[in-house]
């Protein structure tokens, strides 16, 4: 961990797809300059479907796990990222000095039908995120926590 890299978090509710994609990607494209975690209030399981979106990007996001916003109460962040709205409205104060962004993104769990299916609104939840990645990637400097 260098001492210049920004520490991430996201946050969402289950910490199943969305807080677990925004994670595994920042992780990928940011370029080792970021320590990233991801959180949720009802912390399940990583989404079978949000592994294989992901992995259709070329990321493997299989050793990651859902974890709760509580084990990270204590920690210091240079960006706390909610995902979700939900999140947004419960999400709890983390000490230090640090930005805090939302980004409303719809909950592929809510798709239906056959796993193609799924997989296809997965897929797409995943390119929405990989922009905001992408532009948060690209501008992060002009915005970086004193």
């Amino acid at each position: 961990m260098g001492k210049d890299k920004q520490r991430v978090l996201f946050l969402c509710t289950g910490n199943s797809c969305r807080s677990q994609m925004a994670e595994g990607l920042l992780k990928h494209y940011g370029n080792g300059k970021f320590e990233v975690y991801s959180a949720g209030f009802m912390p399940s399981s990583v989404h079978p479907l949000a592994i294989k979106a992901m992995a259709e990007l070329g990321i493997d996001i299989t050793d990651q796990r859902s974890k709760s916003a509580m084990e990270f109460l204590g920690h210091e962040f240079s960006y706390v990222i909610t995902v979700c709205d939900n999140a947004k409205m419960v999400c709890p104060t983390f000490p230090g000095k640090h930005i805090y962004i939302h980004w409303s993104i719809k909950d592929p769990v809510s798709a239906t039908g056959t796993e193609e299916k799924m997989l296809k609104v997965f897929s797409k939840v995943c390119n929405k995120i990989l922009k905001k990645i992408n532009h948060f990637v690209s501008t992060y400097r002009n915005n970086k926590p004193h």
